[in-house]
This record gives C-alpha cells, sequence and structure tokens, in this order.
C-alpha cells in the first residue's frame, strides 16, 4: 500500500508539472498562432486588393536586366574553408549574370591550405582579391569580415570607385544568377536586403541535415516576411545580406571602424537589429526566379532535373550529424537568445520590435518543453498501464479528468500542434515535394531534440561566461560544397569563359576564331601563339571545363617515372606519367582531356585506367622533349617551353590533325629518330615544309632564350605530387 501511495504521489506531481507545461505551451502557441494569421491574412490582402489593383506591376527579370550594372562587393570570410572555398568562388564566377563585382575573401596567416586555394582562384579569376587578417585564427566571423570591409574600402581608394552595395555570403553558398541584379535594381533606395535561405535538398534518410530543410523552408517563407510586415526590421541571416554603401557607413560610424559586432557569436542578427535602431530601411527581398533543380526519385536511384520556380534564394548544405547539427545551433542560440539580450536587452524603435525580440527569445526556454512533454507522455503511458494491468491500485483525481480545464488545454494544444505540423508540411512541400512534406513529421520530433541540446549547450557556455569569465569562442562548423552534378552545371564554350574570366578582350576572341576557322587548331593555341591568352589561364580554363584538377611537372618529376608510360604513347598521346596517388592510381598530366581511344590505348598499355590532371600545354611540351632525349640522368636540359613540331605543322596548314595522329601511331622514337624526318620519310611532309616550319620553331625558341621571365619552363618549379 505505501508504495502504492509514493506512486500516486509520483503520478499527481507529474500532473502538476504538465499542468504547467501545458500553460507554457498554451502561450507559446498564441505567439505561433499569431504569426500565422499574420501571414495568411496579409498573404489574401494581397492577392485580393494589391495584386488586382491596376497599378500593380510585378518585378520582372527583364528590369533587372534593363538597370545598368552599379559596382558590388562580395565579402566571403574563409576560416580552414580550402575543402570548399574554390568549389564556391568556381561556381560564382560561372554562374554570375554581372560583370561590375569584385570578390574579396578573408583569410588567416596560419591557414596556408586556405590562403592557396584562394590564390588559386585570384590567379584564375581577375575579379578575385585575397584579404588577410592581421592576426592568426581563428577569432570570429565577425573579426575576419572587419578586415575585409577595410579592404574593401582600401580597394575604393586605390580604383577610384565607390560600391553601390557589400554583399556578404558564407564559403558553402551557392549562389543564382541573378542575385546581385536583384540587389542592383533595389539599390540604393533600400539599405539592407535580405534573400531567403534554403537548404540544398537531402535524401529522406538523412533526418538531421532534413530538419534544416523543414525549419529554412517555413521560417524563410512566413516569418521572415511577417517580421518586415509587422515591424519593418528584418534580421541578417549572414549570408545573402545586401548592405547599402549608406549602411555600411552607417555601421561604421558607430561602432569606431568596426561594422561588425566581434563580442557576438551571431553578428549577423546583431548587424539588423542595430541598422533598424538607426532608422535604416531593411527589406526580405521576395521575387520568383526558376532554379535548376537535381532530384532523385524515391525507391530509384534515377536522378532527373527540374526546373522550379521559387523565391530567388541562397542555398546551401547544413549538417547531417546530430552533434554538428546541435553545436552549430547552439552558437545561433547563444547569440540570438543570449548575447542579444545582454547587448541590446528590449530596445526596439517599436512595440512590433520589442514583440519580435521576445519571439525570438523565447525558445532559450521552450525548447526544453517539448522534450519534457515527451518525457510526461511516457510517464503516464506506463502509469495508465499499470493501473489497467493491476501493478498498483492508489491514484489521486486527476487535473486532467474529464471536463476541467486542463483536460481543455490540453485539446487546444492539440490543435495548435496539429496546426504547426500542417504548416511545415505546406511549406516543406512546396520547396521539395510532397515526399519531403510527409517526412518533415517525424523530422519535427528530430529537430525537438536537436534544438534542446542546442539551448542547453547554450546555457553552459553562457552561465560559464558570467560566473567563470569563460572566453565565448566561435565554434565553427565543417562546411560541404555540393558536386558539379547536384549543382546541374551548364558548362560555357572556352571563348564564352575565357571573356567572362576577363582573360581575353572580346575582340581578340572574335580574330582568333576567324583564324581557326581556317586551320584545324584549338581556339586556345591560336590565342596563345598570338599573344592573346597565356598559357597558365588556358590550362585553368581547360580544367574548370573539364571540371579535372590542376597539375604542375618538374624535371625531376618526368625522370622519376619515365619508364612507367612506354614512350611512343607519352608521344602520340601527349601525356606525361606523374605516379601514383593516394588510393593507389596512375596519375597522368595532359594538356586537355585524353579522347576515349587515347584513354583506351594508355589503359590497354599500363593496365588501368589512369587519373587524368590539366598542365600546361608549355610544362607538357618540354616534359615529351626530355623523355624524346633520354634526359633520364644528370642535369635537366636548359630548354625553355614552347609550340611541339607537330603543333606547328597543323596550325600553319602544313597537314591535318588526323594525318599527324595516323602517323604518329607507328612512330618509335628508338627507331624512327625525330619526329619531323620520320614525317618525311613517311611522304606525310615535304621536306621544305618541314625546314620552313623548324626554322619558325628554332626562333621560337632564340626569342624564349632572350627573354626567359616572358617564356616560362617548368624547371625549377616545385614539385606537385598527384592526389
Amino acid at each position: 500500500m505505501n508504495w502504492d501511495l509514493l506512486i500516486a504521489d509520483y503520478n499527481s506531481a507529474l500532473e502538476v508539472l504538465a499542468a504547467i507545461l501545458a500553460l507554457v505551451i498554451f502561450v507559446s502557441s498564441l505567439d505561433d498562432l499569431f504569426i500565422d494569421c499574420w501571414y495568411w491574412a496579409r498573404r489574401l490582402f494581397r492577392r485580393a486588393r494589391v495584386e488586382r489593383s491596376p497599378q500593380y506591376r510585378r518585378l520582372s527579370v527583364e528590369q533587372l536586366r534593363d538597370r545598368a550594372e552599379q559596382p558590388m562587393a562580395i565579402m566571403v570570410p574563409a576560416w580552414q574553408e580550402s575543402d570548399v572555398i574554390a568549389a564556391m568562388v568556381q561556381n560564382m564566377v560561372e554562374v554570375m549574370e554581372y560583370r561590375n563585382y569584385r570578390v574579396f575573401v578573408g583569410t588567416y596567416p596560419n591557414d596556408q591550405a586556405t590562403i592557396d586555394e584562394v590564390e588559386r582562384m585570384a590567379r584564375r579569376y581577375p575579379q578575385v582579391q585575397r584579404v588577410e587578417v592581421p592576426h592568426p585564427g581563428p577569432t570570429s566571423k565577425a573579426d575576419c569580415l572587419n578586415a575585409v570591409v577595410a579592404a574593401i574600402f582600401d580597394h575604393e581608394r586605390e580604383a577610384n570607385l565607390e560600391f553601390a552595395g557589400v554583399v556578404l555570403h558564407d564559403s558553402e553558398d551557392v549562389l543564382h544568377p541573378l542575385e546581385l541584379k536583384f540587389f542592383n535594381y533595389l539599390l540604393p533606395r533600400k539599405d539592407m536586403i535580405q534573400l531567403p535561405v534554403a537548404s540544398l535538398e537531402r535524401e529522406w534518410y538523412e533526418l538531421v541535415a532534413g530538419t534544416y530543410m523543414d525549419e529554412f523552408a517555413e521560417s524563410h517563407a512566413k516569418e521572415m516576411v511577417v517580421r518586415e510586415s509587422v515591424s519593418g526590421m528584418v534580421p541578417s541571416a549572414g549570408v545573402g545580406t545586401c548592405f547599402s554603401r549608406k549602411a555600411l557607413l552607417g555601421l561604421i560610424g558607430a561602432t569606431r571602424n568596426k561594422p561588425f559586432n566581434v563580442d557576438s557569436l551571431t553578428e549577423d542578427y546583431d548587424v539588423g537589429m542595430r541598422l533598424s535602431q538607426m532608422g535604416m530601411q531593411s527589406i526580405f527581398g521576395v521575387f520568383p526566379v526558376t532554379f535548376h533543380i537535381n532530384r532523385t526519385a524515391w525507391g530509384s536511384n534515377k536522378r532527373r532535373e527540374l526546373l522550379m520556380q521559387m523565391p530567388l534564394c541562397v542555398r546551401e548544405y547544413f549538417p547531417d550529424n546530430f552533434r554538428a547539427a546541435y553545436r552549430q545551433k547552439a552558437r545561433w542560440v547563444l547569440g540570438i537568445g543570449l548575447q542579444s539580450w545582454e547587448q541590446i536587452k528590449w530596445r526596439g524603435r517599436t512595440t512590433a520590435a520589442r514583440y519580435l525580440l521576445l519571439h525570438d527569445r523565447k525558445g532559450v526556454l521552450t525548447s526544453f518543453v517539448s522534450i519534457l512533454a515527451y518525457i510526461l507522455v511516457a510517464h503516464f503511458i506506463i502509469f495508465h498501464v499499470g493501473l489497467a494491468t493491476g501493478w498498483w491500485h492508489a491514484y489521486y483525481p486527476s487535473l486532467f479528468q474529464e471536463g476541467s480545464i486542463w483536460r481543455k488545454m490540453i485539446y487546444v494544444n492539440a490543435f495548435f500542434l496539429a496546426i504547426r505540423a500542417a504548416h511545415r508540411v505546406y511549406f516543406t512541400s512546396a520547396l521539395y515535394g510532397w515526399e519531403h512534406g510527409l517526412m518533415a513529421l517525424p523530422r519535427m520530433v528530430v529537430g525537438n531534440f536537436v534544438n534542446c541540446m542546442a539551448v542547453a549547450r547554450a546555457w553552459k557556455m553562457y552561465l560559464s561566461y558570467l560566473f567563470k569569465g569563460t572566453r565565448l569562442a566561435w565554434d565553427k562548423t565543417a562546411h560541404e560544397f555540393p558536386s558539379s552534378a547536384q549543382l546541374a552545371r551548364r558548362r560555357q564554350r572556352l571563348g564564352e569563359l575565357l571573356t567572362s574570366w576577363n582573360a581575353v578582350e572580346q575582340g581578340a576572341l572574335e580574330r582568333a576564331l576567324e583564324k581557326q576557322a581556317g586551320a584545324d587548331v584549338p581556339l586556345g593555341r591560336v590565342l596563345v601563339s598570338n599573344g592573346w591568352l597565356d598559357e597558365e589561364t588556358l590550362a585553368e580554363a581547360i580544367a574548370y571545363q573539364a571540371d579535372l584538377p590542376r597539375a604542375h611537372l618538374t624535371a625531376d618529376l618526368v625522370r622519376k617515372h619515365a619508364v612507367d608510360l612506354p614512350i611512343e604513347l607519352a608521344i602520340r598521346h601527349r601525356a606525361i606519367h606523374m605516379g601514383r596517388n593516394k588510393n593507389n592510381r596512375a596519375v597522368l598530366a595532359v594538356a586537355s582531356p585524353l579522347s576515349e581511344q587515347s584513354l583506351a590505348d594508355i589503359t590497354q598499355a599500363i593496365g588501368e585506367e589512369p587519373v587524368q590532371r590539366i598542365a600546361r600545354e608549355g610544362e607538357v611540351a618540354v616534359a615529351l622533349r626530355l623523355l624524346r632525349e633520354g634526359g633520364h640522368a644528370g642535369k635537366a636540359p636548359a630548354i625553355p617551353h614552347g609550340p611541339l613540331l607537330g603543333d606547328l605543322l597543323i596550325e600553319r596548314g602544313v597537314l591535318r590533325r588526323e594525318e599527324f595522329e595516323a602517323a604518329m601511331r607507328d612512330y618509335k622514337p628508338d627507331q624512327h629518330g625525330r619526329i619531323g624526318d620520320y614525317l618525311v620519310e613517311r611522304r606525310v611532309i615535304q621536306r621544305e615544309m618541314l625546314e620552313t616550319v623548324a626554322q619558325e620553331q628554332r626562333s621560337f625558341f632564340a626569342r624564349a632564350a632572350a627573354q626567359p621571365e616572358q617564356h616560362r619552363g617548368f624547371f625549377g618549379k616545385p614539385s606537385m605530387q598527384p592526389t
């Protein structure tokens, strides 16, 4: 009997706790209901009155494109981002329908891997500039951005220009081609423009990453719209944010040349609040555009490309690891829910702004409520099972008995929960399809556990900061960038690519195309031979088009692996063996991707399909001469890089490429000697023609020897081992 009474007392105490939680859930749900009602009322009003007005004109893509381009700057903070920063910059330059912009990437002096990747992109794209933070990292995103902003203003003074807007992005962001066009259209009328943020689509079983899909789909389609409508205040999301020049100068003036708050872990939220308090005009930009989406049908491995209408937004991958997810969200909670409480307090220009502060900060308490509710439900189920099976008999009258106010509150909260679930399914389905919409229901539970752990970690860090003086450190999240296949990229022609990089002037390209029309010569070769393009940029462009890494050759590396590929194959297919990568696969340096036939020939000869890397044409030419002349020992011959005889014969129209390749199939250096003599003996060309072209080649070598700085060879370049 005493045991039964203890259980009854325990259950009664849990009911009191459940009543308190029910009241908290009810109040929080009223807040959510207000957001829902405002959103739908605004949406219906705009559809019924605003959009049907004779004066209403929907903004079009043509209007964005017709507006003259103003100078724009993009700032990207990068600490330990060597895995993703190059792909992000490459994708940005490829897709962006804008030319008058410059990218500033902030790096730290003790992060050499990221520095190397950014410098490689800066060599490839003239609009990219690396900015070095003046002290070692990691510090904070705000600190890195402050250094980048200083570099932007330095560039303005040096170039005698003023950027109309400065755009904030992270190193994992996937941008839409019209993003800068949209910002350009709204500047300088708006002081801060925030685009929606959306997660890139995940598989159905990636439950943790799926919670980001659901939460951002709802919050950036509904809550951000309501924020702007209710208070006129829009917080920055930290990516896809454009600051006008006026806004940036205002932030600098208010904080002694430090526009971003280094004492906040969520400098984006902080800066949005400060701009609102200055009376700056912020906008949450919702502009429908077309996205190319790769989607895998459930139950099938087939991927299909879709064209979807959705708001112009920034997309990225979020963590699919439970620990990484709650640690990332803990930083958000700490900055938005706790640090802003300490630093901004309850200051707001309007009552609506202060209400939204409360809306943002309630999560530091309510995130625990849902988990406690799960635990209480489990306890009550066990208790009632015990009563039904006779495990115990004593109990007190329940607070939640039929007809009680607490029972009614349970029903009301269940109704609110159904509304929450319906909204989550609706907004997720709108972006990702009905399958993910259904998966949003179980992911709500996963999200509650992630958020609870995040809030617990945030409180632990904040209390340690308050009572122990522990420094609040920037907890970096590992980033992931989608592959080329996932992005559904549209590859440009070489000429378009080079002009988009500002590597070749349009006039030079047109003259090169005219020259190419009369000869069987690659466009890149025509551009290089006429001095309109350098070999390094050409190699970068070929590597980009083929989606292959770069390679750099040295004489020692060529000698070391000379016997790994038969010399006749190396000469015939213009391929240099570089050894093996970390997966023990043979690596070849080529000036352009091998044809299917060449790849098949080499695969048959070495017994495996090699991995290809793109090297400068001059490097490959010198390496082939080194192999042909037997430079396997001693010092490397002092041969400057230059065109091979076969390339010159084809370029001058002496023979066609097919004829040259057919003749080279039987060529063996040890038997046939020099290639020119071999071609004459085979009656492919005449001796007089050979002498004329050979004299031109010797003249090139003489010029190269006289001006070595303009005709760099590869001897002395650092060796890059295959990876």
